[in-house]
């Protein structure tokens, strides 16, 4: 696929001597969702401001669709779409006006049908006439996301979009997402809520301090570091795990009811079912199996926290 936004040694140090992005390397795909994880003060937003053209970058270069975020400004913000963490609005203005005002900033003629599909695409259409003051946070959120999409941008860039939304209007934002994507545009959306990640992203980075430490398609990086647990509920207790079976890699439970075998995702399923052979001939019965597998957020915790081990 061609790469929409591109990236190389991207470094940003302020004047406090911060450093908040140390080389990063980066392609963004042209109609990917790529989810963008890390803890506060991981370099997130600094990112996205310097792609933006909001933040000067120390060095390095970044390109948006072949134009210099630097040298091509016009060009390049034209590009994009942009939709702030902060709920910032004109609060005595009306939904309608707040979004063609904001097509008219990058100089697009008034274009009344392209704001009317917008509104209603993100639920907005029946407050067109309502003053941003009237509104919830979560509609207020939508507004934004209007203003950002309202001059046709080939790359929507969300900054934790749907914090401080309730369950229904994240799942409702979830939605427009994935049309947005289907209509052609790229989007890039840092998250603090890892379902959202999991739900809908092709793609999950995982920046800390400063640094990309991971890049990776959602289901490869789900299957290469996600852990999977098998637990057997035994027929009856045992008092200790016979020497045998100490090599299998199990763990017994405190009151003896319950074998737990953790194991890596990619692994052969022919290997549960040695295991299981295995427990037949020391005649150890389960009457029940279940199975867990690690979430993206128990990955995106463990990678996180053996960087900082590393860094110790």
């Amino acid at each position: 696929m061609t790469s929409i936004v591109s990236i190389r040694q991207l470094t940003k140090t302020y004047g406090n001597g911060f450093q908040a992005l140390k080389g990063v390397d980066l392609d963004i795909e042209e109609g990917e969702i790529l989810a963008l994880l890390g803890p506060n003060g991981a370099g997130k937003t600094t990112l996205i401001s310097i792609i933006c053209g909001i933040v000067n970058p120390s060095s390095g270069t970044v390109k948006v669709g072949g134009y210099d975020v630097v040298k091509d400004f016009r060009k390049t913000r034209s590009l994009i779409g942009l939709v702030p963490q902060e709920l910032t609005t004109d609060q005595f203005e009306t939904v309608w006006n707040t979004v063609c005002f904001s097509r008219g900033v990058y100089g697009c003629k008034p274009d009344p049908a392209l704001i009317e599909r917008i509104l209603k695409d993100l639920s907005l259409w029946t407050k067109k006439d309502s003053m941003l003051r009237e509104l919830s946070g979560g509609m207020k959120r939508r507004v934004l996301i209007a203003k950002a999409l309202s001059h046709e941008p080939k790359v929507l860039f969300l900054d934790e979009p749907t914090a401080g939304v309730d369950v229904n209007l994240r799942r409702d934002m979830w939605l427009v997402v994935e049309k947005l994507r289907e209509s052609g545009v790229t989007i890039i959306l840092t998250t603090h809520y890892i379902e959202e990640a999991e739900e809908i992203a092709d793609r999950v980075g995982v920046i800390d301090g400063g640094s990309l430490l991971l890049l990776e398609e959602k289901a490869k990086l789900m299957t290469k570091l996600g852990r999977k647990q098998l637990r057997l509920e035994l027929a009856a207790p045992l008092s200790a795990l016979p020497e045998s079976l100490v090599p299998l890699n199990l763990t017994l439970s405190d009151d003896g009811t319950t074998l737990i075998h953790d194991y890596q995702g990619e692994e052969a399923q022919d290997s549960i079912a040695s295991l299981l052979a295995t427990l037949a001939r020391a005649n150890i019965h389960f009457r029940d199996l279940s199975t867990r597998q690690s979430s993206l957020e128990d990955i995106f915790v463990a990678l996180v926290a053996e960087k900082a081990g590393e860094r110790a």
